[in-house]
């Protein structure tokens, strides 16, 4: 306040003085004394003695201070003098490692890649070491597992299938074959529902599994009408249920697959009643006689009120005509021969590994795709046990398996359900614009093929083409340094990007893998391998990481262990 303040009595004699400290303790706590009223006609011994009593209370607030610093010290110094602490020579006694002199270590410099191995926090942690084997990771140098179940047990994955995409040659197949094989051993079981190459056959066979191979001129058949595979836990009225929507669902697909299109409800009609009189006409029902009922209504009790159908026979025969000409291809037809009797062939979903080999009808895009629909119809009845275990579905030459919308509906469905069924779906391709070949551009179709991908949180890329690039990249959503090392990759070499994390892996094989999983005999001049007979070698059982052999060196991009496909 102003000392010429007209407020204050003149005869106020009265000094105010305010002291504070701050309370921040990093400015030392310091007393910083003001006047705040001051009388106007102050004598000048009062202001020296008001003066003097502030300069008293500044004085000694500041040897205060002074005193606790010299105590802190005091303490510091006392507790030093007490700690005890070794000699930088070392402790003067027996194997105590002493040194004659200081080390002296001299100045090092190097690149990033060299002082990795160093320094670990200049490469990924790793996934753990949890899972099986599959090769060397050449960020960090050390050994690289995969395991879908564990990784989605531990929160770092969501969703366990996986899609894997590579030119010829880059060793995509004999990636896949390792990764189910070495599952083997730790309870898992896998199912190959369609292999237009067989070369799946010689593994299941010397994994104790088995080939299942149809084609024209065999004793096989197949029959759409089979029970399947009864889960355990389910009573006889929902097991028929389970039964009876199993058979309308997989006819209806079979049909559609032929004509190529989806069924009207009339169509839908018609099937059902034909299936509904086959079943219980005879004790085995078979796909022939559905088309007999389909073809010829009029032979069939159309007009038993027991099961509710009309007694219009003509109409019935024209609602389900075309799709009877449709189912009559595959037992009388260009398609014949496969399923035109009672099923020659049983489908054991206890066994480790199951194949079905379609090499020998691979040129008929076709009859691929009702074979694989009637195999993905055996597989659901085993997913549905609740003691099925997991398992592996590979799905490989998938650019074949998806132009057919039944079978890339079927696959969908599959995919989403994985987490349920407790499978890992893995989708191999040559690479990922063999997407782009499903349906129209915006298509339902195409929609459903690119689903497949979002629905796979395990991406593996090999070695792909330079004009591949950008799309693999927009894909993925890969980094441009991650998009310029693909076409670097050497054989056997990959990119796993698996959620947001990224690896460069080298798989590694054991010699009996390689003589195993090889599909260059042929073309090298050398003989295949003959699965008739097991390994002479059993595969690696409880190793999670097969012997490695003299000539691997996988820290050389390119040269080692590289698989060949």
């Amino acid at each position: 306040m102003s000392r010429n303040s007209q407020h204050l009595p003149d005869n106020t004699r009265s000094t105010s003085t305010l002291a504070s400290a701050p309370s921040d303790p990093r400015r030392g706590d310091r007393l910083h004394v003001s006047v705040l009223v001051s009388p106007e006609g102050e004598r000048r011994s009062t202001r020296k003695g008001r003066k003097a009593a502030a300069a008293a209370l500044v004085t000694l607030d500041r040897d205060s201070r002074r005193f606790d610093r010299r105590t802190r010290a005091d303490q510091l110094t006392a507790e030093r003098k007490q700690t005890v602490i070794l000699p930088r020579a070392g402790e003067a006694r027996a194997a105590a490692l002493r040194m004659p002199g200081r080390l002296r270590l001299p100045r090092h410099q190097d690149t990033s890649a060299i002082l990795a191995g160093a320094y670990p926090f200049l490469a990924e942690g790793g996934l753990g070491s949890e899972g099986i084997f599959v090769g060397q990771d050449l960020y960090s140098g050390s050994s690289f597992v995969y395991d879908p179940w564990i990784l989605y047990a531990r929160g770092l994955i969501t969703a366990p299938n996986v899609v894997l995409a590579g030119i010829v040659g880059s060793g995509k197949s004999s990636l896949a074959k390792s990764i189910y094989t070495r599952s083997l051993p730790f309870g898992r079981r896998v199912y190959v529902p369609g292999d237009p190459k067989g070369e799946h056959t010689a593994v299941a066979e010397a994994v104790g599994g088995r080939a299942i191979a149809l084609g024209h001129g065999m004793p096989n058949r197949l029959n759409p009408l089979d029970e399947g595979h009864r889960p355990s836990g389910i009573d006889d009225d929902q097991w028929a249920s389970q039964v009876a929507s199993r058979r309308r669902d997989l006819i209806g697909a079979l049909a559609e697959t032929v004509l190529d299109r989806r069924l009207s409800p009339l169509e839908h009609t018609a099937v059902d009643i034909a299936i509904d009189h086959t079943v219980h006409g005879t004790d085995v029902p078979t796909l022939p006689a559905v088309v007999d009922h389909l073809l010829s209504p009029n032979r069939s009790k159309a007009g038993d009120d027991h099961h509710g159908h009309s007694d219009h026979s003509d109409q019935l025969a024209e609602d389900g005509r075309l799709v009877g000409h449709a189912l009559r291809r595959l037992v009388a037809g260009d398609l014949a021969g496969l399923f035109d009797g009672p099923s020659t062939i049983r489908f054991d979903p206890t066994l480790p590994m199951i194949s079905l080999d379609l090499s020998r009808v691979a040129e008929n895009a076709t009859l691929t795709s009702v074979l694989m629909t009637c195999a993905s119809a055996w597989m659901e009845s085993a997913l549905q046990d609740p003691a099925g275990g997991q398992r592996w579905v590979i799905y490989d030459e998938a650019w074949r398996l998806m132009s057919h919308p039944a079978l890339l509906r079927r696959m969908d469905a599959q995919w989403r359900m994985a987490r349920h069924y407790g499978i890992a779906n893995m989708l191999i391709f040559h690479k990922l614009t063999d997407l782009d070949n499903v349906g129209d551009q915006g298509s339902a179709m195409r929609a459903l093929a690119s689903s497949l991908l979002a629905n796979a949180e395990t991406r593996i890329v090999y070695r792909q083409e330079s004009d591949q690039l950008g799309a693999t990249s927009a894909a993925l959503g890969l980094t441009g340094t991650e998009q310029s090392l693909i076409p670097t990759l050497g054989t056997g070499q990959g990119l796993w990007r698996i959620k947001h994390r990224s690896f460069v892996v080298q798989h590694q094989m054991h010699p009996d893998e390689q003589v195993l999983f090889d599909t260059t005999a042929r073309m090298i001049g050398g003989q295949p391998h003959d699965h008739t007979h097991p390994l002479p070698h059993p595969l690696p059982n409880r190793a999670r990481r097969p012997p490695r052999t003299s000539t691997e060196r996988p820290h050389q991009r390119g040269v080692g262990t590289g698989d060949r496909r």
